[in-house]
């Protein structure tokens, strides 16, 4: 499973990147949009909430649990520093979409008795669409963190993230994740559809 992000960009609009990505075939996309208004995040989701409801396409939003609840998209993706996802599950109700972000397999753990869908764990290695980026973890440290995860008995799918490329997606998904996140390595891309499509090419030969 791909799920793009969405990142501000020199050479699209987002709605631009998103239409990039589901050409591509990605069918999960993360509008994430820090340091702006709701209001513009809200217009931006208007322009792509057609998009993905036209392809099926899932979309969630960062952050924002009541621009969520608004704009009725299938759910929300909770940072550290957001409400806490036993607050969002009650605000949106059993049938939404938490992710929440993880850096360590106690992390994950703490999630065991909560309500959540899925654990964005990273960075993969350096980002520099991420500011006050949590400790790199490698390859090595996947292996580590889902090794004691599944072994605590915690069975939420987990999403790499973090500075990936096409070119980690086999290695990734050896170490048992179950899904990689990019933003940065598609939005660089010479034609960004056909990164795309090769990325789900990878992933579909797990």
């Amino acid at each position: 499973m791909l799920q793009f992000i969405t990142h501000k960009s020199d050479r699209f609009s987002i709605a631009e990147e998103v239409k990039m990505v589901i050409d591509g075939g990605c069918r999960w996309v993360q509008l994430r949009m820090k340091d702006v208004s709701d209001e513009e995040v809200k217009s931006v989701a208007e322009q792509i909430i057609p998009m993905c409801q036209d392809t099926d396409t899932i979309l969630v939003i960062d952050d924002r649990v009541e621009l969520t609840m608004d704009l009725k998209v299938h759910g929300v993706h909770l940072g550290k520093n957001d409400m806490p996802a036993v607050d969002a599950r009650e605000y949106l109700g059993a049938g939404a979409i938490i992710g929440v972000t993880a850096n360590t397999a106690q992390d994950i753990i703490a999630y065991k008795k909560v309500d959540v869908d899925y654990v964005g764990l990273g960075p993969f290695r350096y980002t520099t669409t991420k500011s006050n980026l949590s400790p790199i973890i490698g390859l090595d440290g996947y292996r580590d963190i889902i090794t004691e995860v599944r072994n605590a008995g915690v069975e939420l799918p987990i999403v790499a993230i973090g500075g990936i490329t096409l070119e980690d997606v086999a290695e990734l998904m050896s170490t048992g994740v179950n899904g990689v996140a990019m933003s940065g390595a598609i939005l660089s891309a010479e034609n960004p559809t056909e990164y795309t499509k090769r990325v789900i090419e990878a992933l579909n030969k797990r």
